[in-house]
């Protein structure tokens, strides 16, 4: 019986293909957990920029609740001054044009998508202020009408709403500015691109500053 051994060069080549499909493997396994990891960290990137971007929304909502509460006392202490004699009407007019223009502002849900609308609210939000502040100010001069529960009430439920709006205004800032940061550093600042995250606008320096006022109405 002969025994036919193998050649030599083809023993050779055998190996070399082997060689070369176990070396394919490894680079495509390579290649796949990477890709594994790429989609692993996009994944986490993308679930970053979505929770920082519903903390601006819900701080941006904080904001909103504090300025309809000061918005729905206004027509109580507008009720209340007008029954003081001879109180000065045109106080009373410019706080409740001043509080009709707020009325007519319509923001998204979500908050300000640009600078501009930003700026016509706290426009307008600071002409309610600047009146509201005049009207007590006027009613500083009729001690009857310092003298009534409703008025101290409505007082002391103001102070407490300007404040409560300064502590939710602070917390936007810093809720818009860690979801900026967020979209604007590498490597999220692709997706943020990519999926549609645009950064939102601040307060300006002025209303940062008077974000907390001194708030005592005179007392």
């Amino acid at each position: 019986m002969v025994t036919t051994l193998p050649h030599p060069v083809a023993h050779r080549r055998s190996h070399a293909r082997q060689g070369k499909l176990g070396a394919g493997c490894a680079v495509a396994l390579g290649v796949g957990v990477l890709l594994f990891l790429a989609g692993l960290l996009a994944m986490g990137g993308y679930n970053s920029m979505v929770g920082s971007q519903e903390r601006t929304a819900k701080a941006w909502a904080d904001v909103e609740n504090q300025y309809k509460r000061r918005f729905d006392l206004i027509p109580n202490l507008v009720n209340t001054v007008q029954g003081a004699a001879d109180f000065e009407k045109s106080t009373i007019t410019e706080v409740t044009a001043a509080r009709a223009s707020v009325g007519q502002l319509k923001l998204p849900a979500e908050g300000p998508k640009d600078q501009a609308q930003l700026d016509e609210f706290m426009q307008a939000q600071g002409a309610l202020g600047s009146s509201l502040s005049r009207l007590l100010v006027v009613a500083e001069r009729y001690p009857e009408l310092k003298a009534t529960q409703n008025f101290l009430s409505l007082q002391d439920q103001l102070e407490g709403t300007e404040n409560r709006i300064a502590v939710a205004r602070t917390d936007y800032t810093d809720a818009v500015r860690a979801y900026n940061t967020a979209i604007r550093s590498f490597p999220r600042n692709l997706m943020a691109g990519m999926f549609g995250f645009e950064k939102l606008p601040q307060f300006t320096i002025e209303e940062r500053e008077s974000a907390v006022p001194e708030v005592n109405f005179g007392k």
